[in-house]
């Protein structure tokens, strides 16, 4: 399993539900943080938290649909002298619930792929390169398991695109030690899910995160959190790497 003590993570969507109790776990793991959300004063109450942890950590904001945003986040990244080693695209929209799904507006699918599919992947292709360069990095981009409801055409065909983009990319890092795979959360109360999802946050901890720990060197892999919920860390790791095959 990877120590991730004193290396640098970018967690995007960190200042509520599933990408805050990431950004906890891994300061709780020793690992430094750069955080995002869409405004540097929502994620203010998670960086006091996960600097209480011994850990450093910045902010940066930027509205993912706005990709002129996203370039200027990736700057200031750059301009903190730090390198990150470890990137979790975790933050994501689901724009609606269509019951009328063959009168799913236009702009579902297109606000719906810029949030969750062009957004992670601009970060990627920032991030790689250098992660290629050193030889290290990690790279987790939340997937989803919803299957066969067009009532959530945008959201799921999205993220459909974005498993075959990491999986695309993975072929050309399978074998090495820069790794990027997907992790899918399950259905959580979260402000994306909503309240009558059966599964708490807090169910998807350590699963989400399994990929950053892997040490394996196998990519493309898609991890199911709650297939990991009650685990310790150390055993979740072990079941990704024994139980979750690379598609190549």
């Amino acid at each position: 399993m990877l120590n991730v003590k004193g290396k640098w993570a970018f967690i995007t969507g960190a200042s509520r539900g599933i990408g805050y109790l990431s950004a906890l776990f891994m300061a709780s793991q020793g690992c430094n943080l750069v955080l995002h959300s869409r405004k540097e004063e929502h994620a203010k109450k998670v960086l006091d938290e996960v600097k209480a942890k011994g850990v450093e950590a910045h902010i940066v904001a930027a509205e993912l649909s706005d990709f002129g945003q996203v370039e200027n986040m990736l700057k200031k990244i750059d301009s903190l002298g730090v390198q990150i080693d470890i990137v979790l695209n975790n933050a994501g929209l689901q724009i609606g619930y269509r019951t009328e799904y063959l009168k799913t507006p236009i702009n579902d699918y297109l606000e719906s792929f810029k949030i969750n599919t062009v957004a992670p992947a601009l970060i990627c292709y920032h991030f790689l390169p250098k992660m290629m360069e050193r030889g290290f990095g990690r790279i987790v981009n939340t997937s989803s398991g919803i299957r066969l409801e067009p009532e959530q055409a945008g959201y799921s065909a999205s993220k459909a695109a974005l498993d075959k983009i990491t999986i695309d990319l993975g072929s050309k890092l399978n074998g090495t030690d820069v790794t990027i795979n997907l992790a899918d959360p399950g259905w959580c109360r979260t402000d994306l899910g909503g309240p009558n999802a059966p599964n708490a946050p807090e169910s998807t901890i350590p699963g989400i995160l399994v990929g950053a720990f892997i040490d394996d060197k196998k990519s493309g892999r898609w991890f199911p959190a709650q297939d990991f919920c009650g685990m310790t860390l150390a055993d979740a790791v072990a079941k990704a790497e024994k139980e979750y095959a690379s598609p190549y």
